[in-house]
């Protein structure tokens, strides 16, 4: 057997996939295709910051020689942003070593150089080829021990199929019939997820890039991905593929407390609301997040829509636990657990002769009723809140959402989850 890992062949603005790039190359060797998405917090990456490999039974010398070929003729390395990298490991992809593993664990939550990579490679005896600065040496090497690493940790991954465009509308609009692909979405959902948001109307698995993807399918059903992308009605498809992958399964959490967050990981973390949320400029909303002495900003940002309404409805003294990304000492929330709601509030009391709020008698001296009736109260009183909000998960939309992140509806939550579908 042998795994040849691809990563940074694609740019923002020129387009090109380096799932394309496999797909292909799956064409030319055989085999089977592994998606590995990396540390969503990564600065350099394109959208969805995937690796890619191709399990395959051709020797290492020629699967060798056709990525390093394919990479030549397709990366769009005139972007400085696309580092490619391809690594070539003369072994079954479930059975590498365990510190490759490990890198693979590394990549979805850390920063990784490039060097480093090269120096595991050449420890081990596996061909590399790297361009530019070969930062995709990282990825590459992270999609070798891909499967080894999901097996260990007990991931449970899922499945994308990706149907690519002919090369001559690269760039030009996307012809995808809505109607179809919404009816193709109801009729596999749940086992097929994230294809389009029934709120907003949008088509979640259409991109807006210049690159080569058409739809990209997710679910946790090969079957039942390819059978969705075949019931869509769109222009001419070049090729399609399917992928197992690390989407939706939360890989790139890790649990921490407040005080360990860092930025450039993304991290599972539990917390008491410390202040009240805060809409700012832009719609975006913030609050702090208290454990022990430790304080964290969050945020739920305004292209995570309807989301905000939940945070909004959190209050000082609710506990929680939030997932996502750690940057510029903030959390940018992913989904959040209300795990207890405070049920009451200290309010200042009311007349019981005439209704009226009282008003303060002085300091320490309690309160008095503002009118004729002689009545005082000795402090605050409790009274019961109104509730907008429930315990249980919440997530930000399917228009939203990182590729990682694992949608409610995959289940596998400690506590009630309330879907966005």
């Amino acid at each position: 057997m042998t795994v040849v890992g691809i990563d940074d062949t694609d740019s923002r603005e020129r387009g090109m996939c380096t799932t394309y790039a496999a797909a292909r190359l799956r064409e030319q060797v055989g085999g089977r295709c592994l998606l590995v998405r990396l540390n969503p917090a990564v600065p350099y990456k394109t959208r969805g910051n995937a690796a890619l490999a191709v399990v395959t039974d051709a020797d290492p010398e020629t699967a060798f020689d056709a990525a390093r070929d394919l990479v030549e003729s397709d990366a769009e390395t005139d972007d400085d942003r696309t580092n490619p990298g391809v690594v070539v490991a003369p072994e079954s992809a479930g059975d590498v070593s365990a510190d490759i593993a490990d890198w693979t664990d590394r990549a979805m939550r850390e920063l990784l150089s490039p060097e480093t990579a090269r120096d595991i490679c050449a420890r081990h005896g596996y061909r590399t080829a790297g361009w530019e600065t070969e930062q995709g040496l990282v990825g590459a090497l992270a999609a070798v021990g891909a499967e080894r690493a999901w097996k260990r940790s007990r991931v449970d991954t899922s499945y994308e199929t990706i149907s690519y465009r002919e090369r001559d509308r690269w760039g030009t609009d996307r012809r995808v019939d809505a109607e179809s692909l919404f009816a193709a979405a109801d009729a596999h959902y749940p086992t097929v997820w994230d294809t389009v948001d029934r709120t907003t109307g949008d088509l979640v698995a259409v991109p807006h890039t210049p690159g080569p993807v058409l739809h990209a399918i997710r679910g946790d059903d090969p079957d039942a991905t390819r059978e969705c992308a075949r019931a869509i009605d769109s222009e001419t498809i070049e090729r399609r593929c399917t992928f197992e992958t690390n989407q939706g399964t939360d890989a790139h959490l890790a649990p921490a407390a407040l005080g360990d967050a860092r930025d450039g990981r993304s991290y599972r973390l539990d917390a008491t609301v410390s202040t009240a949320p805060d809409t700012r400029e832009g719609g975006h909303v913030f609050l702090e997040l208290a454990d022990g002495k430790a304080r964290l900003d969050a945020a739920a940002f305004a292209p995570t829509g309807r989301f905000r309404d939940r945070v909004r409805a959190l209050r000082v003294g609710d506990d929680v636990t939030v997932c996502g990304e750690v940057t510029d000492d903030t959390v940018k929330l992913e989904k959040v657990a209300v795990r207890s709601l405070r049920e009451t509030e200290r309010v200042t009391p009311e007349c019981p002769d005439c209704g009226r709020r009282m008003e303060s008698a002085g300091r320490g001296q309690g309160y008095r009723c503002r009118g004729n009736c002689g009545t005082t109260a000795p402090g605050k009183v409790e009274r019961e809140m109104e509730r907008d909000v429930a315990v249980g998960w919440y997530e930000v939309p399917p228009h939203a959402r990182r590729h990682v992140a694992r949608p409610l509806i995959r289940g596998g939550f400690d506590g009630p989850v309330h879907p966005e579908s």
